[in-house]
């Protein structure tokens, strides 16, 4: 890595890590570099700026403007220094009358081939041709103005967030390299000869309709107006940033937010950001303008019933009501009938305080997270095999797999940034496994090499795993000097005893997966003989009823191939939302304080009581689907919800509903008037990522700085709310920054005990843990050790168990769900931008099998019924379904996704079986019954909202 290493600035071509070090003199400068560096580079690095047009330090060198052309002593002719590799001992002129001439002469070129419109350009001021035009000395153009270079073609405002203009194109290919070696796209293609020559999305298609998944690489890469956003055009270049972390998904980009006052005018990937180097997704970098959407909530609401108008009150109103609300509750039914549940939207800090106003103010530990429904099994899981409940590599060390495994994970839809980094690695030669019952993208990864897919049906992991266990040990490919150092000698025997039965054996398999044997067996030795492979998985892991036993399976393979330690290996749940990983760091679930400590353990506890001045409770809370039981039954009456819409992502949706109409009070903290806002009695105004200070902590543990860009709407941000409804209920919360929050987080939790701002500040980020014996952080952990009693490796037994929910005549086809790239999660951001166009609704994917069995024709309305409900969406067709498994994504809330998803779930965390839904489906011709009354309630919930906050209907609310 660079030392000094400004992320602001181009060195125009990238970082080489070598060892060896190689001295050269520039302009009469010595300096030493890594062997492999370009003379551009290391020019660069002099603080010496050579010309430069084609060449950016986030592509590999291509040499084609020229612009960069330099003297070597000794050299014939005037090399290109992007393309010239350093040497021991070479001497380089960058600078004389011959080069300055060459340069002139073919920026003048350039020039020719452009437009004379550098005034009104959207570019000016940000324009590279005209910095290089300047630094070059060009005061005329001899050739004039005309050019070739399409002036007459048609500017493609396709897509929503970017225009391009070829009359302004010169052809420097860099958004087709950014769109190949950043991307892996492959969307841009130079087409036509010489001056005929042109940039083309596709087969010469509008960007919209291309393959183009408006990451926004292209536009980054090029030096000219050709590619501008179309905020740039409207508003001009921004005039201040300020660096932080993108609130979508769980890689944790860091963006600059480039502003005009208060004004956010654009996302710019950060290059210094260790998760993303500088790349993005169309989320992070374009989807932000829900941030300052009319639907907003504004002011805190309050009402008796949910069947009455909103009443907009002040901030010290709304908390007397939800105070008096809980206490009067408590009093009546309890200390155990009311609770919370925290958000994995919000920073750490907010989070924090959330499990701690429940724990002191409510005096229980009824707290839980977001992550009970998506990744509650890898905690568990992890925690019994490796002795942590997080990922154990950094994203960058893909880079140095051999293979790749990926289970149950969408990595280009749901992790797009990672997907992308994850593509260049396989088309540098990694092999590929996926196991998933739908042909993800990642298979159709341009120029992949080896790659094989495993087309289990939804509900088989555990088996599958044990397969490929039962192969490594049967096959004699296990990792023996591993094992014998590194786990726990009692525990693999057992284990081995146990997954060389020949119920694990692929033949046998096979008829419970439906992947051929011969497969399983070529998967599993792939995986054991390379040198370094690595497993990846998501949701379609953990969201089944054994999925805390597949995470286990996961980590028993990992540890019998020596796949862990080191870089290149290990253990990798992709997590769905941006701090998942840390609302479960925090001590949101009902059994665990902040950094994972049992709440009966008396010495954690009693930190936690000396430094938060209470005697705290040592039983386990209700957990998410305790508290929708008891709230039906009668036991619960209160639940504080912060920035979690439960009643679109929990499954069953009918059920939570019910639970929710039970509660007495329900105070939601959100944004936006989500649906399970429709049935509270407090609505409290929440604050975007933009309008907030604290720390996100991302798949890899990696704690990224979030920094407010502007002012919150409703003049508070979600920590300074959840301190005010504290002090409101009589336990006092006084904090004047974050900062003293994450002061506290780190006297009480372990592994963040040397995590600071300052030193984040100072660092960039920091991976937990991060104390005494890891002070600058652990970006691969396990590398000696693992965190168990005895250091060592824990193996276990892993049974399959056959879910309960299966196809059967009555329900034939078997659903699972998942994310597409556009949306995002229960799309309250992403609907309210226009990543809409590009997903308007949620389909039913299907065989073309089945639906040639059942009459459907592709946009037919389908009915799905399940045990649990029915719903209705519109079908496409699609080869990457097996037959009998049909799939949908849940990012509209009408499409009633959750409706027929069941109350299934893992055995040890009660995750929802998400992935396993047993249902029918045929022709029909009308929403179904549940989806008309959700637009009924919908426009009702909307006409209390618009009462609320309309003058008139507040001024004659008063005189009532």
């Amino acid at each position: 890595m660079l030392q000094h290493f400004d992320p602001n600035k181009d060195y125009g071509t990238p970082a080489v890590q070598s060892d060896i070090q190689v001295t050269l003199e520039i302009d009469g400068i010595e300096i030493s570099v890594p062997e492999g560096t370009s003379v551009l580079r290391a020019a660069a690095l002099a603080n010496i700026n050579i010309p430069k047009l084609c060449a950016t330090d986030n592509l590999e060198a291509f040499g084609s403007c020229r612009l960069c052309t330099v003297h070597i002593e000794g050299r014939r002719g005037a090399p290109a220094s992007c393309t010239t590799p350093a040497e021991q001992g070479m001497r380089v002129s960058t600078q004389n009358d011959k080069l300055a001439k060459l340069r002139r002469n073919i920026m003048e070129l350039y020039i020719s081939d452009h437009p004379l419109d550098c005034l009104t350009c959207p570019a000016n001021g940000d324009c590279e041709l005209q910095d290089m035009a300047g630094a070059v000395g060009l005061r005329e153009v001899r050739y004039g103005f005309d050019g070739h270079n399409h002036l007459d073609a048609p500017k493609d405002t396709s897509n929503p967030y970017f225009t391009f203009d070829a009359s302004k194109c010169i052809v420097c290919s860099r958004c087709v390299r950014a769109c190949e070696e950043v991307q892996g796209t492959f969307a841009l293609t130079i087409d036509g000869r010489g001056f005929d020559s042109k940039v083309v999305a596709g087969q010469d298609e509008s960007f919209f309709d291309s393959d183009c998944v408006s990451c926004g690489a292209c536009v980054q890469a090029c030096p000219t107006a050709t590619l501008s956003e179309n905020a740039i055009i409207t508003l001009g270049q921004p005039e201040h940033s300020v660096v932080t972390t993108c609130a979508y998904c769980g890689v944790g980009c860091s963006f600059r937010a480039e502003m005009k006052g208060d004004q956010l005018v654009r996302m710019v990937p950060h290059k210094g950001g260790d998760a993303n180097h500088g790349h993005s997704c169309v989320k992070g970098r374009f989807a932000f303008g829900y941030a300052t959407h009319k639907d907003r909530i504004k002011a805190p609401m309050i009402r008796d019933s949910i069947d009455q108008p909103w009443r907009e009150v002040s901030w010290e109103a709304a908390m007397a009501f939800a105070a008096d609300r809980l206490t009067s509750i408590q009093k009546e039914y309890g200390r155990e009938s009311i609770g919370g549940i925290t958000s994995s939207r919000c920073t750490n800090e907010e989070t924090y305080l959330v499990q701690k106003l429940i724990r002191t103010a409510f005096g229980n530990n009824n707290t839980d997270t977001c992550a009970r429904v998506c990744h509650s099994p890898t905690g568990y899981g992890l925690k019994q095999t490796l002795g942590e409940s997080a990922g154990t590599q950094t994203f960058d060390s893909v880079m140095k797999s051999d293979c790749v495994l990926v289970i149950g994970a969408n990595p280009t839809d749901a992790h797009p940034v990672f997907g992308s980094l994850m593509r260049r690695r396989l088309r540098e030669g990694a092999s590929l496994i996926v196991a998933d019952p739908r042909q993800i993208d990642l298979l159709k990864t341009p120029h992949l090499g080896a790659s094989l897919h495993l087309p289990l049906r939804p509900g088989t992991n555990v088996a599958m795993i044990n397969a490929l266990a039962h192969v490594v040990i049967t096959e004699g490919l296990e990792d023996t000097d591993f094992i014998a150092q590194r786990c726990d000698a009692s525990a693999y025997l057992r284990w081995r005893d146990f997954i060389k039965q020949s119920c694990h054996a692929p033949e046998v398999v096979e008829g419970i997966t439906g992947v051929p044997a011969a497969d399983i067996r070529e998967a599993a030795r792939t995986f054991a003989k390379v040198p370094n492979a690595a497993i990846y998985y998501g949701l379609g892991v953990t969201e089944h009823s054994q999925g805390s036993t597949m995470v286990m399976g996961i980590a028993n393979l990992a540890l019998v191939t020596g796949n862990i330690g080191r870089e290149g290996v290990g253990v990798n749940p992709l997590r769905g939302q941006n701090n998942v990983q840390g609302s479960c760091d925090m001590g949101s679930f009902p059994h665990e304080l902040p950094g994972y400590q049992h709440v009966s353990d008396p010495i954690a506890r009693g930190r936690f009581e000396a430094v938060w001045g209470v005697t705290l409770d040592d039983e386990p809370g209700l957990r998410i689907p305790n508290m929708f039981d008891a709230a039906i039954a009668g036991q619960f009456r209160a639940l504080y919800v912060q920035g979690e819409d439960i009643a679109q992502s929990d499954p069953n949706t009918q059920h939570v509903e019910e639970a929710l109409r039970s509660l007495d009070c329900l105070i939601v903290q959100d944004i936006f008037l989500n649906e399970t806002a429709k049935f509270a009695h407090v609505l409290l105004p929440g604050s975007t990522f933009l309008e907030k200070n604290g720390t996100f902590t991302n798949a890899e543990r990696r704690i990224n700085r979030v920094r407010k860009v502007m002012p919150p709407v409703a003049g508070k941000e979600d920590w300074q709310v959840t301190m005010a409804l504290s002090n409101a209920l009589g336990y006092a919360m006084h904090y004047d920054h974050p900062s003293q929050i994450m002061d506290e987080i780190a006297q009480l939790a372990p592994s963040f005990a040397g995590v600071s701002y300052d030193k984040l500040e100072l660092q960039g980020s920091l991976q937990w843990p991060c104390n005494d014996e890891f002070p600058d952080g652990s970006p691969i952990m396990h590398e000696t050790h693992f965190p168990t009693p005895h250091g060592k490796g824990q193996f276990a037994i892993t049974e399959f168990v056959p879910t309960t929910e299966r196809a059967t005549r009555r329900f034939p086809l078997l659903l699972t769900t998942g994310r597409i790239l556009s949306q995002y999660n229960v799309g309250a951001q992403t609907r309210r931008t226009d990543n809409q166009r590009w997903h308007q609704e949620d389909v039913l994917e299907l065989h073309p099998h089945d639906a040639e069995e059942r009459g459907v024709k592709e946009g037919d309305w389908l009915g799905i019924s399940s045990r649990a409900g029915r719903t209705v969406l519109r079908a496409l067709i699609s080869e990457r379904m097996q037959p009998g498994v049909v799939y949908t994504t849940f990012h509209h809330p009408g499409s009633g996704a959750n409706v027929i998803t069941t109350n299934n779930s893992d055995w040890a965390t009660n995750c929802p079986e998400y992935k396993v839904t047993a249902v029918q489906v045929e022709k029909v011709s009308q929403p179904s019954e549940w989806q008309q009354g959700f637009e009924a309630n919908h426009g009702r919930q909307q006409r209390f909202l618009l009462d609320a906050t309309d003058s008139v209907a507040k001024d004659n609310y008063a005189s009532k």
